[in-house]
């Protein structure tokens, strides 16, 4: 009866987000330049690119710069966050993806301990690299690839997950949270020893421009670009849209609205409420200042777009 009510009230809510005048933030800066000048100066030593994506925003996002790049070596696109993803569109996912000449795909979660696609990375690679000439690599029986993607998609998570399954032993790459942990540029990580295989991490690369305000947001929502570039308040607004586009109402039940809603201050207030987020501020009164307690709005968010980033507002495909 709850669900039926909820579906009901799907009709309310916005059809498009107005992003106004808004624009994306180009978040370009030095590191990622000379991120992208050291890839190309190393593409010579490379056998394989390994591009990692969220498999959440499978197409928006995914760096065009990075295609010159790939289209001289083999190339396999890694889907990562697949436990975050909602799988049921996976076929019409592969199917865009080869009309736009991508044909090897991998989907994976490499925050599993045992995650069997992990396992099928190897050999997938090495079949592509032994199908194709070699050229100035053809006596090294060594084989390099660099990974690379836009930032916080999980590439190091992959790199340590893929020494923990070839060569138990634990982590050699950083992880975090929040784009721009990996700034060191090409550093030289072995994760295989049959046959021996070396990876060169790189850090993640956005595109200098963004192409729609749109995409920006997604990239937003998953994490890529820096919240405060965008403002937690309309990241957490395009996942309220997001998520009732979609009928995800978890969060109906998580923050204990009575029902699902369009308007962002109302979700912000009852989750502020629910988690105890209040601020003290000074209010000016006709018989003089005083203090009143409302609800952080800025921490309600920050709750908000946490929760989805954690999968625990249920999975979700956003392209």
């Amino acid at each position: 009866m709850k669900l039926t009510r909820m579906l009901h009230s799907a009709g309310r809510f916005r059809p498009v987000f107005d992003f106004g005048e808004r624009e994306v933030a180009h978040w370009f800066p030095g590191h990622m330049a000379k991120g992208l000048k050291q890839m190309r100066a190393s593409v010579r030593k490379v056998d394989c690119i390994l591009e990692i994506h969220d498999a959440r925003i499978p197409f928006s996002g995914r760096n065009p710069q990075f295609q010159e790049t790939l289209d001289v070596r083999p190339h396999l696109l890694i889907l990562n966050k697949m436990d975050l993803a909602d799988m049921s569109g996976k076929q019409r996912i592969l199917k865009q993806l080869e009309k736009d000449g991508v044909r090897n795909v991998l989907f994976t979660d490499s925050l599993r301990q045992s995650d069997d696609n992990i396992k099928k990375l190897v050999p997938m690679v090495t079949e592509l690299i032994e199908s194709r000439p070699r050229f100035n690599r053809d006596e090294n029986t060594n084989y390099c690839l660099m990974v690379i993607g836009v930032p916080n998609v999980g590439k190091s998570s992959l790199i340590n997950s893929l020494r923990r399954t070839n060569l138990k032993k634990g982590r050699a790459s950083r992880v975090g949270g929040e784009p721009g942990i990996t700034r060191a540029v090409l550093t030289k990580i072995q994760v295989c020893e049959r046959p021996i295989m070396h990876l060169l991490d790189t850090p993640g690369v956005l595109p200098p421009k963004i192409e729609s305000v749109e995409t920006g947001m997604k990239l937003a929502l998953c994490g890529t670009i820096l919240d405060h570039l965008v403002g937690e308040d309309i990241i957490a607004d395009y996942l309220l849209y997001s998520l009732n586009r979609l009928e995800k109402f978890s969060y109906v039940e998580r923050y204990n609205l009575e029902e699902p809603s369009d308007d962002i201050q109302h979700v912000l207030k009852r989750i502020a409420v629910k988690l105890g987020k209040t601020q003290r501020v000074k209010a000016i009164t006709g018989v003089g200042n005083i203090t009143i307690t409302v609800p952080n709005y800025t921490a309600a968010a920050y709750d908000f777009i946490r929760a989805f980033r954690k999968g625990e507002l249920g999975r979700v495909m956003l392209d």
